[in-house]
């Protein structure tokens, strides 16, 4: 019996770390737990009376078909239903520009594996989605981080960081940025800046990684072009996901790219695992033919908003006056920031202690700051949940503040 596998494992296995996310995800089983940790759809949204019908339309006419491999670039069905509703929102795209990956963190675990070599620099937010800055730390990047206004991430402040690496002979690879209702900060960044940003990319000639999976919930506000819309020079790869629109169960999302990048990706992926499944992508295909999705949609964005607008109605009647938070026009978080000082870890333990549970900020910040920070996920919990966890959080914070 060998004694510890440590010795066999690769650098990139050695470097790789759980998620603080998925690990205060078990805490769901404890009785009594209210969790606003984990970026969960509500269970309600899921169509399962629609679906039922739909899968047995499938097995039907598409059984043998529907249950054997299915192409590395995806179900043809759902890439011309994906194609033709960019389409019809204005992106100019046609099939070779779109492939469908198992989820959209396959499509950053991909990217990363085709485009990064260990010691390559990869700017992104400060804060930015912890799934992110993991895949891309796994292959040897370094995570140079900009920090962000009510805005999203500061154009000033990355051209000075781009230029300044540059003079020091890093190498840097692209820029990763979640331009609507950022995860963790809930922050949507405007049209002008997205502009700014991309010119940035091209003036260093940089690619740009769109992370986009919150985009179509939004409750209130003005819709911003995807970035990949702005972009003329096809160097904008965006990535879309099933898991917050229908369902995360299902596994499925799909990347956006010039057709260069996308045969690259259908490479990676045939290593990794060939295809996603035939079977779920001709159930989302068939969805949304019958017009489905965006019948769902509606549904799923006005509950989010309820619930958005509850938890920010309970943050303003029991938060102590000197904590502040975001307040998202869309998307599933909203982002609280403590008095300076305060610790989100030690109120995470005295928080889970009161059976109550959020992601500390620090999880993700790639320089080790923002420990004053949380994530509150407000799409997952009922409003009496929401009202119960809040009044529990509070008073912990309460007692943080008052004991430091």
């Amino acid at each position: 019996m060998i004694k510890s596998v440590k010795k066999y494992l690769s650098v990139s296995g050695k470097s790789m770390k759980r998620s603080a996310i998925r690990e205060i995800l078990k805490l769901l089983q404890k009785p009594g737990m209210i969790s606003f940790a984990g970026g969960l759809p509500s269970p309600e949204t899921f169509p399962v009376s629609d679906l039922k019908e739909i899968v047995a339309e499938v097995l039907e006419k598409h059984g043998p078909e529907s249950l054997q491999y299915s192409t590395t670039e995806g179900d043809p069905a759902l890439r011309k239903a994906l194609t033709e509703r960019h389409r019809s929102h204005g992106l100019d795209i046609s099939l070779d520009n779109l492939i469908i990956t198992t989820g959209s963190q396959q499509a950053l675990d991909l990217l990363a594996k085709i485009l990064l070599d260990p010691g390559d620099y990869v700017i992104c937010g400060l804060p930015s989605y912890l799934g992110g800055l993991n895949a891309f730390s796994v292959y040897g990047a370094k995570l140079k981080g900009i920090p962000l206004d009510d805005q999203g991430m500061i154009p000033g402040e990355l051209e000075e960081t781009v230029s300044h690496l540059r003079q020091l002979g890093k190498k840097i690879k692209f820029i990763y940025i979640i331009p609507d209702f950022q995860n963790p900060a809930g922050i949507t960044v405007p049209e002008s800046r997205r502009l700014k940003i991309i010119e940035i990319a091209e003036k260093y000639d940089l690619l740009v990684i769109e992370d986009s999976p919150y985009r179509e919930i939004r409750f209130e506000g003005e819709p911003q072009r995807m970035m990949c819309e702005l972009d003329t020079t096809g160097r904008v790869i965006s990535l879309c996901t099933f898991s917050k629109i229908l369902s995360p169960g299902f596994r499925v999302g799909w990347v956006i790219g010039n057709a260069e990048i996308i045969d690259r990706l259908v490479m990676a992926k045939q290593t990794a695992d060939l295809c996603t499944s035939a079977f779920v992508q001709k159930i989302i295909a068939r969805y949304i033919e019958k017009g489905l999705l965006d019948l769902n949609l509606r549904k799923t964005i006005a509950l989010y908003g309820e619930r958005r607008n509850y938890m920010i109605e309970c943050l303003r009647n029991y938060m102590p006056a000197d904590v502040t938070w975001t307040e998202p026009q869309g998307g599933l978080f909203l982002f609280v920031t403590l008095p300076a000082g305060i610790d989100s870890d030690q109120v995470l333990k005295k928080s889970i202690e009161k059976n109550v549970a959020f992601v500390s900020g620090s999880s993700f910040f790639c320089n080790d700051s923002g420990r004053n920070t949380m994530r509150l996920n407000f799409s997952f919990s009922p409003p009496p949940d929401i009202r119960e966890g809040i009044m529990r959080l509070a008073s912990v914070i309460s007692e943080e503040i008052k004991g430091s």
